[in-house]
């Protein structure tokens, strides 16, 4: 439903096919990470316009205790890739925690690259 959801914002905003797919392939990697490494039963997606030339990409989750980080899979593991390929696709990427300083009480994981026609 994400990458739906990303292909359709792509196509309203005239973006070209490479940039949908990119994008949409950036962002099934954050919901991947997001349902295998946070609690909840629920999601935030986001797909943003910031700029005429910049997508911004985005997952909320209810587990600000569990980061995003950059793995360095073995040859053999069937996982710990996700962030990779989303450090490749994107021209940045990070997370923010969301909610009161001293306790958040949620996370965004972003991915933000270039918007073209």
């Amino acid at each position: 439903m994400a990458r739906g959801l990303v292909r359709t914002a792509c196509a309203a905003w005239g973006l070209g096919d490479e940039t949908a797919e990119t994008a949409a392939l950036a962002m099934s990697e954050l919901v991947n990470n997001a349902v295998n490494h946070a609690r909840g039963h629920s999601l935030r997606v986001i797909v943003d316009r910031p700029a005429h030339d910049r997508l911004y990409l985005a997952i909320v989750d209810m587990d600000p205790s569990r980061v995003p980080m950059l793995r360095a899979p073995g040859s053999d593991d069937t996982d710990g890739r996700g962030l990779i390929l989303v450090d490749v696709l994107a021209d940045r990427w990070g997370y923010d925690l969301l909610g009161p300083a001293r306790r958040p009480n949620r996370k965004r994981c972003w991915a933000e690259m270039k918007a073209a026609p």
